[in-house]
């Protein structure tokens, strides 16, 4: 695993890490925004701690461990891209904590989600982090699972988020969230 200093992490602060997405996408996972780890080392949801790979590995959606918080391979980018996932963002500038952007980044970013999806396809969206969904969608009682409408033709899921800041979930119960939009794009049978 990389290691950073503060101020080396600190140093990509307002970065972007671009989206993940190939041929064949059919299960888009939409993180908040970038975190400084995430930043230095271009990987999506690289933080030591934050559980999405282990939950991911967990549900079968994926069948070996990636460490992303090295950054991760060719390989592994290809891996996922090969099995019909991909990584965005609502938010495409890292920072320290979520709760630095603002209402209006999050606004901007479901619009621009929503136009990746047009371009891009897939058939589920899965968003994690119910309450950054509610900012960005003005959805202020949306809840998690299936969601009613569309998101650009694809089905639309909230997802817990797996930072180890939420202290509500397990990789057990991200687990259990992340199958069920991945059976629903044919990740999973």
């Amino acid at each position: 695993m990389a290691r950073f200093t503060r101020a080396q992490l600190e140093s990509y602060r307002d970065t972007t890490v671009p989206d993940l997405v190939g041929p064949g996408l059919r299960l888009l996972f939409v993180g908040i925004n970038p975190g400084l780890w995430t930043a230095a080392t271009q990987t999506h949801f690289a933080r030591p701690g934050n559980r999405f790979y282990p939950a991911l590995q967990l549900a079968g959606v994926i069948d070996r461990t990636i460490d992303p918080g090295a950054g991760m391979t060719d390989d592994d980018r290809a891996y996922l891209i090969g099995r019909g996932i991909g990584i965005s963002n609502l938010a495409s500038r890292a920072t320290a904590r979520a709760d630095e952007l603002t209402p209006g980044e999050l606004r901007e970013g479901a619009k621009a989600l929503e136009e990746l999806v047009v371009r891009e396809r897939p058939g589920v969206v899965a968003v994690a982090g119910v309450t950054a969904y509610r900012q960005a969608f003005g959805l202020p009682k949306a809840r998690t699972g299936r969601q009613p409408g569309d998101l650009g033709g694809a089905q639309l899921w909230i997802v817990p988020n797996p930072s180890g800041l939420n202290a509500h979930d397990t990789v057990a119960t991200l687990a259990q969230a992340y199958a069920e939009p991945a059976r629903a794009a044919g990740v999973l049978p």
